[in-house]
C-alpha cells in the first residue's frame, strides 16, 4: 500500500480512494454513521426556531401595526385632539417665556443696548450708610435684607445685596401701574374704559373687589387706583389681563432693560415666584420721573395713587412728621417689602426699596424695614 494511505489509515474519519493506479491516491472525509440523526436535530432546531419567530411576530407586529403602521395612515381616532408640536419641542415655554414671538410663547433677553428705561446715574457709594445698614441687620440674623438708596441730588447710592432676585409680593403692582399707562399713552385703552368682574379674576388676599357682586363693572382708574391704594389683588389680575397677559407684562419688562424682574403667578403670589431686584424697583422709580418715558399726566396720576396707600407701617413708619412718601409696599409670609420715593419736608428728595426675607409672618421684618428707614432718613437729611 501507497504511504499516503498507510498514512490515513490510521483515521477512521477518512477513507482513500484509488482512481488509477498511476495516479495518486485521494484522500476524502468517510460518511458519518450517524448521519440520520443529525438530520432529525436540525428538523428539531427548525420547528422551534420557526416557532419562537412565529410567537414574536404574533405578539409584536400586530402592536407595531396598530402603534406606528396604522398611525401613518390613521393619525387617531380622536380628531378632536390636536398635537401641540411646539409644546413638543418647547417644553418649558409656559413657565420661561417673557415674550410673544409670531403668535407663540418665547424667551428672551432684556434690551439692554438700547433700553427704554434710563438707568440710575450713581455717584460715590455712600459707606457709612451701608455700614449702619449692615450693623442693623447684625442685630436681627434672622431677616436677610436688600436695600437700595438713591439720592436725588447728589446721585449717592447705597447699596446691600441690591442685585440680588427677591420675592416682590404685591411690590410687582408697580411695573403693572407703569405698563398700564404706557400702554394709555399708546393709545391702546384709556382710563375711562371699563371691566367686569367676573370669577375668573376674583381671587383672596388683600382688596375688597373679592367682595363684590359678580359682573359689577369697574372703570381702568377704578382698578389701578385700588390696585396701589389697597393692594387689590382682584384688580391687579384684570388689569393684567386688560394688558394682553403677564407674557405681554414680561416683555414690555425686558423692553425696558431690566433683567430679573418677572411676572410668573397670578396675585396673590403666596409662593413669591413673582421676583424682582431693589436695583431693578429702583430703575422704575427714577423712570416714573424721566419725560421721555412717561408723560406727564400719566406720572401725576401714578404719584396720585402713590401718595395715597394704606400700608403706611413699613418705611412710611419710619420718617417723621412731614415727610411725604409715594410707594408701594407688599407683604407675603416669607418677605416683607417697601419701595417708593420720600420727600423730606427741607426739600430732599431719594429713593429707597427694601425687601426682607424673614421667618414667615415674623414681626421682625417689619422692626427691620422700620428701623432701617429712621437710619436713612437721619443720614441723608439731618
Amino acid at each position: 500500500m501507497p504511504k499516503l494511505a498507510q498514512k490515513y489509515n490510521n483515521y477512521p474519519e477518512f477513507e482513500t480512494v484509488y482512481a488509477r493506479p498511476d495516479v495518486q491516491p485521494v484522500v476524502k472525509p468517510r460518511q458519518v454513521a450517524n448521519s440520520k440523526k443529525i438530520a432529525r436535530n436540525y428538523l428539531i432546531h427548525r420547528i422551534i426556531s420557526v416557532g419562537v419567530v412565529s410567537l414574536l411576530g404574533m405578539s409584536i407586529l400586530p402592536y407595531g401595526f396598530n402603534k406606528v403602521s396604522k398611525m401613518m395612515f390613521n393619525p387617531t381616532p380622536y380628531k378632536e385632539v390636536k398635537v401641540d408640536y411646539g409644546q413638543l419641542r418647547f417644553p418649558t415655554a409656559n413657565y420661561l417665556s417673557n415674550d410673544l414671538f409670531l403668535g407663540q410663547l418665547a424667551l428672551r433677553g432684556a434690551q439692554v443696548k438700547k433700553p427704554q428705561m434710563e438707568s440710575i446715574i450713581e455717584a460715590d457709594e455712600m459707606t457709612r450708610l451701608e455700614n449702619s445698614l449692615k450693623n442693623l441687620a447684625a442685630a436681627y440674623p434672622s431677616v436677610k435684607p436688600s436695600v437700595y438708596v438713591w439720592d436725588y441730588e447728589t446721585g449717592n447710592f447705597a447699596d446691600i445685596n441690591a442685585n440680588v432676585i427677591y420675592p416682590t409680593a404685591s411690590i410687582i403692582k408697580l411695573p403693572v401701574l407703569v405698563n398700564l399707562f404706557r400702554s394709555i399713552e399708546k393709545k391702546q385703552l384709556n382710563l375711562y374704559d371699563e371691566m367686569p368682574l367676573t370669577e375668573y379674576y376674583r381671587t383672596e388676599g388683600s382688596g375688597n373687589l373679592q367682595f363684590k357682586a359678580v359682573n359689577s363693572k369697574y372703570s381702568i382708574d377704578t382698578l389701578a387706583r385700588v390696585m396701589i391704594t389697597e393692594s387689590d389683588n382682584s384688580a391687579t389680575n384684570m388689569l393684567i389681563s386688560k394688558l394682553g397677559s403677564m407674557t405681554d407684562v414680561n416683555s414690555a419688562i425686558r423692553q425696558w432693560g431690566l433683567k430679573r424682574t418677572y411676572i410668573k403667578t397670578w396675585l396673590p403670589d403666596l409662593g413669591g415666584t413673582n421676583h424682582s431686584t431693589a436695583r431693578d424697583m429702583a430703575t422704575i422709580l427714577y423712570n416714573i420721573d424721566n419725560p421721555k418715558f412717561l408723560d406727564t399726566s400719566s406720572r401725576e396720576k401714578i404719584f396720585e395713587y402713590m401718595g395715597h396707600v394704606h400700608n403706611n407701617r413699613l418705611i412710611a413708619a419710619g420718617l417723621p412728621a412731614g415727610a411725604e412718601f409715594l410707594h408701594k409696599t407688599g407683604d407675603i409670609g416669607k418677605m416683607l417689602g417697601d419701595a417708593g420715593i420720600v420727600y423730606a419736608p427741607n426739600g430732599k428728595k431719594y429713593i429707597v426699596v427694601i425687601f426682607a426675607l424673614r421667618p414667615h409672618n415674623s414681626p421682625l421684618g417689619k422692626e427691620f424695614i422700620v428701623k432701617a428707614s429712621e437710619i436713612i432718613y437721619n443720614t441723608l437729611v439731618k
